[in-house]
């Protein structure tokens, strides 16, 4: 699937420091870039409904001790 990308000077710039550090194209970066940061914002949800279902089964008790 064809994209096409609008990037500036700074975003250009980095991307080819980037490809040439990592010996990789431009087009790998911005990939790796865009799975990182789903992994990511998937990783934050799961992290804020886990806690949310543990304030639900021991909030009181984390209530309680925190005003000891």
């Amino acid at each position: 699937m064809a994209m096409t990308l609008r990037t500036d000077d700074e975003l250009d710039r980095a991307l080819a420091a980037l490809a040439a550090a990592e010996g990789t194209s431009r087009q790998e970066i911005i990939r790796r870039a865009v799975l990182e940061r789903y992994e990511r914002s998937g990783h934050a949800a799961r992290v804020q409904e886990s806690s949310g279902r543990l304030m639900n089964r021991w909030g009181d008790v984390l209530h309680r001790l925190g005003t000891v």
